[in-house]
């Protein structure tokens, strides 16, 4: 069995044993919960990153990033950053369950940008990070079900995906928190909120612009991108957007 068909397999058979609600589950879990998540997402985002000349290279065909090398390659950052793996025995039952199904939905994207990435005499193929991580969230929201959801957002001005618009909880953070003068510089904000879908942990982690986004998010402003959109006229470690995660019972 291929490592990505044993991710899939696990993640299914993890996500029908039973859950913890939130209120049997103790904050720092979930905050650790929440952290890992992020950490996990920006882990495939950078491995993205890293083979976008590879990706768009026109001259060749078969650019050998299957599912496999792929998560071997995201394995190998976030271990690089957090001193462990993504999996091990230290987990709690709800960490396991979810971090099975994020690299079971990455593998499951790149197994199905396996034609795009692999065309051969196109350059620019529009598989960047951001779409990326947006296609991931969506398959594990889909594989998780009510469990948890994960979402890139970032302050209204500066969304350019009309999905990734954050609601009225993450506005209000941004906008009161983390762009408030005072605010510690990379404080993720988090707090248990009751909402019409029922009690829920809500956690937002702020996402500072770096060298490498600015290429596409930086200066001039309003100069068109290689994706087509404006940039923003964003300078390195201004506040670019912010991972959400909802944690549900």
């Amino acid at each position: 069995m291929t490592r990505t068909s044993l991710l899939v397999f696990m993640a299914i058979s993890i996500l029908t044993a039973p859950g913890r609600s939130v209120a049997e589950t103790s904050q720092q879990a979930l905050v650790d919960s929440g952290n890992r998540l992020a950490a996990l997402l920006r882990a495939g985002r950078s491995v993205i990153s890293e083979n976008q000349a590879l990706i768009n290279d026109p001259d060749i065909a078969d650019k050998g990033l299957t599912p496999e090398v792929f998560l071997d390659q995201v394995v190998a950052v976030f271990e690089a950053r957090n001193g462990a793996p993504p999996l091990g025995p230290d987990l709690t039952e709800m960490q396991a369950r979810l971090t099975e199904a994020q690299l079971a939905a990455m593998a499951g994207v790149i197994a199905d940008a396996q034609g795009l990435i692999n065309t051969e005499g196109l350059g620019f193929k529009g598989f960047i990070p951001a779409v990326f991580a947006r296609l991931t969230n969506e398959r594990f929201g889909e594989a998780v079900g009510g469990l948890a959801s994960v979402k890139v957002t970032a302050p209204p001005e500066l969304v350019r995906n009309r999905t990734a618009r954050p609601d009225p909880w993450e506005k209000a953070v941004i906008v009161e928190r983390f762009l408030a003068p005072d605010w510690v510089k990379g404080a993720a904000y988090f707090e248990e909120t009751d909402g019409a879908d029922g009690p829920a942990f809500r956690m937002l982690i702020p996402e500072y612009y770096s060298p490498s986004c600015l290429s596409c998010h930086g200066q001039p402003k309003g100069e068109v991108d290689v994706t087509g959109f404006p940039k923003e006229g964003g300078a390195e470690g201004d506040l670019g957007g912010a991972i959400s995660i909802t944690l549900k019972p």
